[in-house]
């Protein structure tokens, strides 16, 4: 049997623009994921938690605010503390080329930028959880 992906959608910080999160909240589910989405003005430490409580294989943020070079790391000191770094972290954002690869080289594992197509963050989820459980096959 596959195991259905289940990804956490939050938005951290003091952003209050959501309708994009929603759009990928309904693409991931239209594919067949589980989602979860935590809402507006998260915590890193919400955001961890959460993902702890319903064992989720990726956290999927939104930053609007131009805060990610600071809720990004945030989020990845609460995942190392609580020892949950073998799930996906990847976002969403307004983010300049050099801040992305800066932020993918912290550990986060894919940011995506204003434009990208719906489809590429579901084939992205689907192949980085597919390599983190290989010997679970996941739809």
């Amino acid at each position: 049997m596959n195991k259905k992906i289940r990804v956490l959608l939050a938005k951290p910080g003091l952003d209050g623009h959501d309708r994009g999160i929603k759009v990928i909240a309904a693409a991931f589910r239209d594919a067949g994921m589980e989602v979860i989405y935590t809402g507006l003005r998260q915590s890193p430490e919400m955001i961890v938690d959460a993902a702890i409580q319903e064992d989720v294989d990726a956290i999927g943020v939104s930053i609007l605010s131009g805060a990610h070079m600071t809720l990004f790391p945030a989020i990845l000191d609460e995942m190392k503390n609580k020892g949950v770094q073998d799930k996906i972290l990847f976002g969403g954002g307004i983010v300049p080329d050099e801040e992305v690869k800066e932020l993918e080289e912290m550990g986060v594992d894919k940011i995506f930028t204003p434009g990208a197509p719906t489809q590429d963050a579901i084939d992205f989820l689907k192949k980085a959880v597919a390599s983190k459980k290989p010997d679970e096959p996941v739809l």
